[in-house]
């Protein structure tokens, strides 16, 4: 089997063993194939270092939970399989996706009544880093209406409506997009949204409209660290329109500025100065681990 972009002998693991990427098969009744029942977390690695695992591994932990499926690891298992994976990837400077599934049961909408194994799965990727120009010149969004389900804090393997708002982006020749939902800001089609607004740090709370990416901890940290106030609350449509910068993060966006919204500058049309005073501290942790 050849897979587009990627080694055939590169090595994935698959239910306890490691194996060419090629010959992982799963039961086509696995629940995560059948009704997307599974969720799935990325570690972004640098030189072989893991970013944040710890955080990565608690919203993998509070995900199991909130879709009732049992964790098939312990702590030191996850940290464990993401060494080994490491370990195998191409590059020491990776992401690494870790994913689980209900498992393999009769088609039923209804939990499996008999106790069934979880289907695990992980693999590396290359990192695409954010490039200079996209550092220093920012990204281009355009809006949309977020019509995704109503429990986007749960990192699903559904991505549907995620899909659809990356290719909308696609479609219009710009980078991302960022949502609404009733009139207020929510994330971007895989990433976590930010404005600054007077020299303030701002973002949409912390609940069931938006994944908390590892980042949203993150980013208040470092505007404290930068002397930045931050405030977590609603924030319309109008309020991103006219912000002095937005900002997009995620494990491979980093932090990026966005420079043009649906066309139009953001502020002065360059990344702000809460963006670049976000950036250097984000470095500086990066160059450190």
């Amino acid at each position: 089997m050849i897979i587009p972009g990627m080694a055939s002998d590169s090595q994935v693991y698959l239910n306890g063993e490691f194996m060419p990427i090629g010959q992982a098969k799963v039961s086509v009744l696995d629940r995560g194939f059948i009704f997307g029942d599974g969720i799935y977390e990325v570690v972004p690695v640098y030189e072989g270092k893991p970013f944040r695992i710890e955080h990565h591994l608690d919203r993998l932990a509070r995900s199991l939970a909130a879709i009732r499926i049992a964790d098939p690891r312990d702590r030191a298992g996850w940290t464990s399989l993401v060494g080994q994976l490491i370990e195998r990837a191409p590059s020491p400077t990776c992401l690494v996706y870790l994913q689980v599934t209900r498992g393999v049961a009769k088609r039923d909408h209804g939990f499996p009544k008999e106790p069934i194994a979880p289907t695990v799965f992980g693999m590396v990727s290359a990192m695409a880093l954010p490039t200079r120009a996209q550092r220093e010149h920012g990204l281009s969004v355009i809006t949309l209406p977020d019509e995704r389900w109503l429990h986007c804090d749960i990192k699903s393997i559904s991505l549907l409506g995620n899909v659809l708002a990356k290719q909308a982006a696609v479609d219009a020749g710009v980078d991302d997009v960022v949502m609404f939902r009733d009139g207020c800001l929510t994330e971007g089609s895989a990433c976590n949204a930010w404005v600054a607004i007077s020299g303030k740090l701002l973002a949409p709370p912390r609940d069931n409209l938006i994944l908390e990416g590892i980042r949203y901890g993150l980013m208040g940290e470092l505007a404290e660290q930068a002397g930045v106030p931050f405030e977590a609350r609603k924030l319309s449509r109008d309020e991103v329109l006219t912000a002095d910068e937005i900002m997009l993060t995620s494990a491979a966006k980093e932090v990026l500025p966005v420079v043009r919204i649906d066309g139009k500058p953001v502020g002065s049309g360059k990344p702000g100065p809460v963006y670049a005073k976000l950036r250097e501290r984000y470095d500086a942790l990066v160059a450190a681990l």
